[in-house]
């Protein structure tokens, strides 16, 4: 089985960690995020324009790529904060078996599924069926498999794309908190992404289950998928499950499935048996979506050169 990628690469949390991060605790997360869905909705030019502004300055955003490349001209802050890519912007690997980054960001972790666990950082962990709204039968199917998680920062393209083709079966809304999953937040606050509000949409490929987890954090308004629409808000308290006929939604490699209304997570996992990640990976690099992170495994492929 393939170890873990960055074990080497973890940090502790430090006392400055602690400090930004229990503030967090008493905060009324979801109130605080639905006012910001308002604010970044708004379309009057001055306040729009002003906020746009001020926001690529301060995070540097590179509109090089965006299909749209002039910050004001968006309609709105959400707008230009969930602009689209130039088509060309992002060729695929030719091929098939390569496995895509699902996103801009930053890998925060990267490895093997350790039974039924997944590394959040140094000395934190939680659990498949935690992270699946408790389902232990739908957890048990990843079990032993290999994950990666992308942490997208407010300067990143928020749109997120399929790693590999899959044909979608079922999608969960569960309801929890809204913590910062700032890097900081990830080394200090227990089973953070568990307890954190979630889309998971659950897929099934040619070489086993795939889920693809996008997790809310604070001033994060609006989770939604390109089949759903808008998933969240509302909020509710109860675990939400939607079906699909067979064959209803098929997604190819490359394809958007959701977006980000402001920025968070995205978690990715694979049955055992599936990926090979590329060794050179680790905790903190940079990533781009449609970058090559590893290789599915078939009989008739072989081994992954990645190994």
């Amino acid at each position: 089985m393939q170890r873990s990628l960055t074990t080497a690469a973890h940090k502790r949390a430090t006392l400055r960690d602690w400090l930004k991060a229990l503030p967090l605790y008493p905060l009324p997360h979801h109130a605080i995020s639905r006012i910001v869905l308002q604010a970044t909705r708004s379309r009057n030019r001055r306040w729009k324009n002003a906020l746009i502004r001020w926001f690529i300055r301060a995070y540097q955003v590179d509109l090089d790529e965006a299909i749209e490349a002039d910050g004001t001209a968006y309609p709105d802050f959400n707008s230009f904060f969930t602009r689209a890519l130039r088509p060309e912007a992002r060729p695929l690997p030719q091929d098939p078996a390569t496995i895509i980054c699902p996103a801009d960001g930053a890998i925060s972790e990267i490895g093997c599924i350790d039974g039924v666990h997944l590394l959040q950082a140094k000395e934190r962990r939680f659990s498949v069926g935690e992270i699946l709204g408790g389902d232990d039968a739908l957890a048990a199917r990843f079990h032993g498999g290999h994950f990666v998680t992308v942490y997208l920062a407010p300067r990143d393209y928020h749109r997120v794309h399929m790693p590999a083709s899959g044909e979608l079966q079922s999608m969960l809304h569960i309801p929890g908190r809204l913590f910062s999953v700032a890097p900081h937040t990830v080394r200090t606050i227990p089973r953070l992404f568990s307890r954190n509000e979630r889309v998971a949409c659950l897929f099934d490929t040619e070489h086993g289950p795939l889920a693809i987890i996008l997790v809310g954090a604070l001033c994060v308004a609006s989770i939604e998928t390109v089949w759903a629409g808008v998933v969240t808000p509302p909020q509710g308290r109860q675990v939400r499950r939607w079906q699909y006929a067979p064959q209803r939604h098929q997604l190819p490699r490359g394809e958007e499935l959701g977006r980000f209304n402001m920025g968070s997570t995205v978690i990715v996992l694979f049955g055992p048996d599936q990926v090979t990640w590329r060794a050179d990976l680790h905790a903190e690099q940079p990533v781009r979506m449609g970058q090559a992170l590893g290789r599915l495994r078939t009989a008739a492929l072989g081994e992954s050169p990645f190994a």
